[in-house]
């Protein structure tokens, strides 16, 4: 049964979906990019709590997200859903969400499948997975552009832990708490906290992808901030992340002192409050400043490449 499909629009890198024959004339030559992923153990959380409104977003924005570190803008996306036992409305809240993020992202939702295996899951636990489809001119894939000494490091905020590190952070936090247990350091609850939507940079992005003097674009998942930036540099470059520039946000200081973890651990696992990270060239600053602070964008200069 596969999931409800959003009507398409047409948008012009749509084309052969829309009905059109070919890409628009500014797409001379567009490249496909796709990417499928998941939400790895943050459903445990969705489980716990019974909300399941917001793992589809978090679903359908890691995608985008990992599409934009090459320039791609997204067209279409796909769903699996799988449950020993369907429940219908549970299915419906993660769908909603899916829905709800394809919009925000300007892509469509075009279908997916459902898979009801008895006995393969835990009573009323799934998993979902998506498979994400953009394009991008073939001269503006980021991925070919040159990073080079001096370029700077400048990072957006992450809207709490994303999708990674849910394993170490369950092991933590639910030890201590419940995930109703409301903390004056969240101003929230536990699981409200960890439930937290991953971010889409998309909107953010899109002014940017043009500008010479973007170098690249980091996506800050499983690895952390230098397990993600090292793969866009050559051989003989290295990082020089300032782990001062930033302070951690309120759920990984409760992490770090509720597991135990090791500073290193952390930094290897968790975003730590950044979600996304720019090179640039450092003649571009005063430019991007000037957009991020027009936006009412935070942001952080938190190193250099060398």
């Amino acid at each position: 049964m596969p999931a409800a499909p959003t009507a398409l629009r047409c948008w012009p890198t749509w084309a052969a979906l829309a009905g059109c024959t070919s890409f628009p004339a500014d797409y001379r030559h567009p490249v496909l990019v796709s990417s499928t992923d998941g939400v790895g153990t943050k459903l445990k959380v969705a489980f716990l709590t019974g909300r399941h409104d917001t793992i589809g977003q978090d679903l359908v924005n890691h995608c985008v997200n990992d599409i934009l570190t090459t320039g791609a803008r997204p067209m279409f996306f796909l769903d699996y859903f799988a449950t020993g036992q369907l429940n219908p409305s549970v299915l419906e809240e993660v769908v909603r969400g899916m829905a709800a993020a394809c919009g925000e992202n300007d892509c469509a939702l075009i279908g997916g499948e459902t898979a009801e295996m008895p006995g393969f899951y835990q009573q009323g636990e799934y998993d979902i997975s998506g498979t994400i489809v953009g394009v991008v001119e073939k001269e503006a894939l980021l991925t070919s552009r040159e990073v080079q000494a001096g370029n700077l490091l400048v990072a957006l905020e992450s809207t709490g832990l994303h999708t990674n590190g849910y394993s170490l952070a369950r092991e933590a936090l639910l030890r201590e708490w419940t995930v109703d247990t409301r903390l004056p350091e969240l101003n929230d609850t536990v699981g409200n906290a960890l439930l937290a939507i991953h971010r889409s940079y998309l909107k953010i992005m899109l002014p940017l992808l043009d500008k010479p003097w973007l170098r690249g674009c980091g996506h800050i998942t499983g690895g952390g901030l230098e397990g993600n930036l090292y793969r866009l540099l050559t051989s003989g470059q290295r990082l020089a992340i300032d782990w001062e520039a930033w302070e951690w946000p309120p759920i990984f200081q409760l992490i770090q002192q509720a597991g135990k973890v090791e500073t290193s651990d952390m930094r290897r696992t968790f975003n730590l409050g950044i979600g996304w990270v720019l090179v640039i060239a450092p003649e571009g600053l005063a430019d991007l400043e000037a957009y991020l602070q027009g936006e009412g964008e935070a942001y952080k200069i938190i190193g250099e490449v060398q």
